[in-house]
């Protein structure tokens, strides 16, 4: 081989080694210009890519619905309660049924009922446990109970929607407003927040009000169950008697004394 080959193939040599083990930058228009570095280009349009996402996020999270009045919802109104009084029989029951009274409430109930007599309590004295008419009485003492709580649960409802009707009404302009006041995603939370707490008073009173329900369905099964247990002790004692007591009209003279009519 020539000397002047073998000297261009010993620099083609070198020049491949040197691109071989050459770092990605490079100069653009020769020695001591501008490098160009193709991993650092890429890392700023991946970072400039991250920052464009995260913006247009931030972006759609302050934008702002301008027409809410769309999912506006009437709150229901209660009748104001005035009931009639006309000679005392329902003192107190206006009271009660409209404010948080627990006195007008046991006043309203002992005038709206009928009271067990001095003479009906001596009778009952007489009674044993389980009897019939002591059974009415435990219905009677339960109900006289219970219904007075109810009589101040309904008050307590009324006068509490009342008394929050502004908060609510507030929160419902806040929750409908279009403006950028109240639309940061910050002030957003704190109205579901606020929502969630009215939420929860409201199912708390309403737990209040099924728990009255329950009590009153609980004296109503009382009275029912007292009546059915009545009709079969009676139909019971009716069957022992005629087992007992010939009826036939061939024997008139043996008269049948503890007839149930």
């Amino acid at each position: 081989m020539q000397p002047t080959l073998k000297k261009h193939r010993k620099w083609l040599i070198t020049g491949v080694a040197l691109l071989a083990t050459a770092t990605p930058g490079f100069a653009l228009f020769g020695m001591g210009d501008i490098v160009f570095d193709p991993t650092s280009y890429a890392n700023l349009v991946k970072q400039f890519t991250t920052l464009q996402l995260q913006y247009n996020a931030i972006k759609n999270n302050l934008t702002h619905f301008s027409a809410k009045q769309q999912w506006q919802a009437a709150l229901t109104t209660l009748k104001n309660t005035n009931v009639k009084n006309l000679f005392g029989e329902t003192n107190g029951m206006t009271t009660a049924l409209t404010t948080n009274s627990p006195s007008a409430s046991s006043t309203a109930w002992t005038s709206a009922t009928v009271p067990v007599s001095s003479t009906t309590t001596s009778y009952l004295g007489t009674q044993t446990v389980g009897s019939a008419q002591l059974a009415q009485l435990a219905m009677i003492e339960a109900s006289d109970s219970v219904s007075p709580d109810c009589l101040t649960a309904v008050g307590q409802y009324r006068a509490a929607r009342t008394q929050n009707a502004t908060a609510v009404s507030t929160l419902a302009a806040n929750e409908l407003d279009g403006s950028s006041s109240t639309n940061s995603e910050v002030q957003q939370l704190n109205l579901l927040n606020a929502a969630e707490a009215q939420k929860m008073a409201e199912m708390q009173t309403q737990g209040t009000l099924q728990s009255c329900l329950a009590s009153q369905m609980a004296v109503s099964n009382m009275q029912q169950r007292n009546a059915a247990a009545i009709d079969l002790n009676t139909v019971a004692f009716v069957q022992q008697q005629r087992a007992s007591n010939n009826t036939n009209a061939a024997r008139e003279s043996n008269t049948w004394q503890t007839y149930l009519p």
